[in-house]
């Protein structure tokens, strides 16, 4: 007689999804689509705008409601409850209150964990909503994608299950370093991401003949007018091959991340990884999760003596 093992169901929700672009959201499908191939996966999830943009508050105010529609909807409890992001914690709530008490995981990435290191009001409030959250959900798995996310999720009360660094699928063979002379900055233009800062403070100290791409999207305005400098090159948002490219034939990939007073961080830096799957040589910032992006992940127990170190 033999038994058949059924597969496992994961109800995976998540407000980070494409057409918005993001690590997260990178994230979020890249995740979804491994699942699938070792279990049953219902994705309720909140595409961004057909810009590249997130989506609208009133669209975020009302996703709660889309999930609970398609979680009272379903004829059978899944397995696993995978919530994306720490901000959706809430919705663990249904899983805790089931009869059939599903697992509970939940994504760590960014601001969904850090936005209390703000401070005032708004900051306060939303590190004492995380506070609760690890409170009633205090039997759930929590996966960051660095240390320094770990450390922001651990900082409101939850416990960190596993940090695992995030990894690239772009199509890097064939690409080696060319180098075209040319610096490339790779990202979302915001503040944190530092290009006005380089721009501003870094580009006018290098030789004159030294010029700057940007490839990415503006999502911030005092960004993008950081995009007038005369030695800036604004290519837009690129497809998958014209990055490899990019990466490939710059001279470097620069990474500038700044501190901010706000407390906002980079849960990792996937530019990082991309940029060197397709033999870009990449400088960066030493800080945040730039420093597990650049290293490869986790640290080893024992590193040849000449492995170079994070600028």
């Amino acid at each position: 007689m033999t038994i058949d093992n059924p597969r496992l169901s994961i109800c995976f929700v998540t407000r980070k999804w494409a057409p918005a672009i993001g690590g997260m959201e990178t994230y979020s499908h890249r995740l979804s689509e491994e699942l699938s191939k070792y279990a049953d996966v219902d994705v309720v999830a909140l595409p961004g705008r057909e810009n590249g943009s997130p989506p609208s508050a009133l669209r975020l105010a009302l996703f709660p409601f889309t999930f609970l529609n398609r979680w009272f909807r379903q004829k059978v409890t899944p397995d696993i409850l995978h919530i994306g992001d720490m901000s959706l914690w809430p919705l663990g709530l249904l899983a805790v209150l089931s009869r059939d008490r599903p697992a509970i995981v939940l994504s760590a990435h960014g601001t969904d964990v850090s936005y209390h290191r703000r401070g005032g009001f708004r900051g306060s409030l939303y590190g004492g909503y995380l506070k609760l959250g690890s409170i009633l959900l205090s039997g759930a798995g929590v996966i960051a994608n660095s240390r320094a996310t770990q450390e922001a999720a651990e900082e409101s009360g939850w416990t960190v299950s596993r940090v695992v660094p995030l990894a690239t699928d772009l199509q890097g063979r064939g690409y080696y370093h060319r180098n075209n002379g040319r610096l490339l900055f790779v990202g979302r233009l915001i503040p944190l991401k530092g290009f006005s800062w380089f721009a501003r403070e870094v580009l006018p100290k290098l030789p004159d003949t030294l010029l700057l791409d940007v490839a990415g999207t503006i999502w911030n305005e005092e960004e993008g007018k950081a995009l007038e400098h005369p030695r800036v090159n604004y290519l837009g948002a690129l497809s998958q091959t014209q990055l490899c490219k990019a990466y490939s034939q710059a001279l470097c990939v620069v990474m500038p991340n700044i501190k901010l007073p706000t407390g906002e961080y980079e849960g990792f830096g996937l530019v990082g990884p991309e940029a060197a799957v397709c033999g870009g040589v990449v400088i960066a910032s030493r800080c945040d999760g730039l420093m597990d992006s650049q290293r490869g992940g986790l640290p080893r127990r024992r590193r040849p003596p000449h492995a170079a170190d994070g600028l």
